[in-house]
């Protein structure tokens, strides 16, 4: 494997309240927010892990809409999951949205958080 520039330390999406979206993503990760102040707050496995996940107020935040063939939903994220029905009534029960489009939903079903970024709950795949 060839050497990078550097390593992926986390990824931020902006919001209007990043403290709501952290105890949302804090609740689908299991993940403690290790960060918080007004504008910027962060989930991950701890204060010094690798990665992190993050969320920026964005006063004059849109949500990106999907599907929508004049737009796009410019990133998402995949969780893995045991159980594929569990995952989904502990995301709605989070406050997320379950999305009306669904193309697969045996191997994997696309979700809004409560802000409107999409991501998609992803089965396990079964051990070798």
């Amino acid at each position: 494997m060839a050497d990078g520039v550097g390593s992926l330390s986390g990824i931020a999406l902006e919001c209007p309240d990043p403290a709501a979206l952290a105890e949302f993503y804090s609740g689908l990760t299991g993940w403690p927010i290790v960060f918080a102040d007004p504008d910027w707050c962060s989930v991950g496995e701890s204060r010094d892990a690798d990665l992190h996940l993050s969320f920026q107020r964005s006063p004059g935040y849109q949500p990106p809409t999907w599907p929508d063939p004049a737009s796009s939903m410019q990133l998402h994220l995949h969780f893995r999951v045991a159980d594929l029905d569990a995952a989904e009534q502990a995301v709605l029960r989070l406050g997320g949205t379950k999305l009306g489009h669904q193309t697969s939903p045996a191997t994997h079903r696309v979700f809004a958080d409560p802000v409107g970024h999409p991501f998609c709950l992803c089965r396990q795949k079964p051990p070798a």
